[in-house]
């Protein structure tokens, strides 16, 4: 019997956060971090003290639980929207 992978049950049923339905499949960068940091802001059980450092630890997560399975293409994808969430948080703090 193989054994149950804890970290997809996570992404998809994260006590954290809610997440939008295929936000890590999206191609655009600037609409995953997006939708993480809506998730972020709508959750009142984050572990984070900010919106933006929840959204970004749910993003770092994937990223390292999806590992190997990754293409580089998907997880340039990913690394980009991690950019713009630091974009976000900056213009959000400077505000």
């Amino acid at each position: 019997m193989p054994k149950k992978k804890w970290s997809g049950k996570v992404t998809h049923e994260s006590n954290a956060l809610d997440l939008e339905k295929g936000v890590f499949s999206q191609d655009d960068p600037k609409k995953i971090a997006r939708s993480l940091l809506r998730s972020a802001e709508r959750s009142h059980r984050r572990k984070a003290k900010t919106a933006e450092g929840s959204a970004m630890s749910m993003l770092t997560f994937y990223i390292n639980r999806a590992g190997k399975n990754l293409s580089a293409k998907r997880k340039a994808v990913l690394e980009r929207a991690k950019v713009e969430l630091r974009r976000m948080a900056s213009r959000r703090s400077s505000a």
